[in-house]
């Protein structure tokens, strides 16, 4: 219920905060996450390509080493990301940048820091052959998938109008139809947000007040609370080179343009205070630290230290309700399935 009633700040510097104004404000900046998965272009999310993208991601042969799956990087119950400040991939190789998490994903303007995906089923492609992480081939892949007669099956019922249904486009558009379903609804801002007002401490909603004041809003809106535009690391000050790593250009890698040197899209602020570490090089791991840090570089000023307690108490309201995934059984492997590469020769002398 919106009671309209104003809201005593805890305070004394503080106004008090009215909810049916403050409600009003965040409704123009910000939407609520949805329990029902959006519609994805040139892709279905029907329940046979879900059942399937689920066994994919957790399935680790479609690593070279059978050692590495999605959730290795990604794990459904740490936040849909590895709590590490870069992954660990195939060889025990370290990546050059912090794991996203892959919950409400779907709703990012594109993927990866640097943007070089448009869209998920973009995304599933680039793991599964990145040398420092699945280091797989996409020719492989196939070749084990098709081995299963488990995965033909369900490749067959996930595809059903197409004759050769087990490829390396299919199976990425089954991964973004299960992870199109990770969602995270019914948080206490996304509650504050449709109007129940007690949803929120005193306190969150100042923070929330003040996210919107001191400009946070300006990268950090709409569903995801980010991950809608490209900014400069920096914008008004760099941070030192542990945090922003001088040999990472960011978004010049992809465009080659000048002005995109350090240029990173806006992180999502879903789930935040369990995705640690935080930005593209995962070297924060307090959500105070990193609040303080972007209002130095990205506004240039110095927060106070009841300000920085006052948005992080808002950012802890925007976790939601973690997805409860069941860990798939998955087909059973075949004398035709690849082995882990290490352990490959030819078939007459295993």
């Amino acid at each position: 219920m919106m009671s309209g009633h104003p809201v005593a700040a805890q305070d004394g510097d503080m106004a008090e905060i009215d909810d049916a104004q403050l409600i009003e404000r965040a409704n123009d900046l910000f939407d609520p996450i949805p329990t029902e998965p959006p519609e994805l272009d040139g892709n279905k999310v029907t329940p046979e390509r879900v059942q399937l993208g689920r066994m994919l991601f957790f399935d680790p042969r479609l690593s070279a080493s059978h050692a590495i799956s999605c959730n290795s990087c990604h794990q459904m119950g740490l936040g849909g990301d590895d709590n590490q400040p870069t992954s660990i991939g195939h060889g025990w190789q370290r990546g050059p940048r912090n794991a996203p998490t892959v919950f409400n994903a779907v709703f990012n303007t594109a993927q990866f820091w640097d943007g070089r995906a448009e869209d998920l089923e973009q995304q599933a492609k680039g793991p599964v052959q990145a040398g420092v992480e699945m280091a797989n081939t996409p020719a492989r892949a196939v070749k084990t998938l098709k081995s299963m007669p488990g995965y033909v099956e369900a490749f067959g019922a996930a595809f059903p109008e197409e004759e050769d249904p087990v490829t390396f486009d299919n199976m990425a558009k089954a991964l973004e139809a299960f992870q199109a379903t990770l969602l995270t609804p019914n948080s206490p801002f996304d509650r504050y947000l449709k109007g129940e007002t007690d949803a929120l401490t005193a306190k969150q909603k100042q923070g929330l007040q003040e996210f919107m004041s001191t400009g946070c809003v300006g990268c950090h809106n709409g569903v995801n609370i980010g991950g809608q535009g490209y900014y400069p690391f920096g914008l008004i000050e760099k941070p030192g080179a542990d945090v922003l790593p001088r040999d990472d250009r960011g978004r010049f890698q992809v465009t080659k343009t000048a002005s995109d040197e350090y240029v990173f899209r806006a992180a999502p602020l879903r789930n935040i205070a369990i995705t640690q570490p935080y930005f593209h090089s995962g070297k924060v791991w307090s959500l105070e630290n990193a609040v303080a840090l972007m209002g130095v570089s990205q506004l240039g000023q110095e927060l106070s230290e009841d300000e920085i307690d006052r948005i992080v108490a808002f950012l802890q309201s925007v976790t939601g309700e973690q997805p409860r995934v069941e860990y798939p059984v998955l087909p059973e492997s075949t004398s035709e399935t690849p082995l882990p590469v290490e352990y490959e020769q030819e078939p007459s002398k295993r």
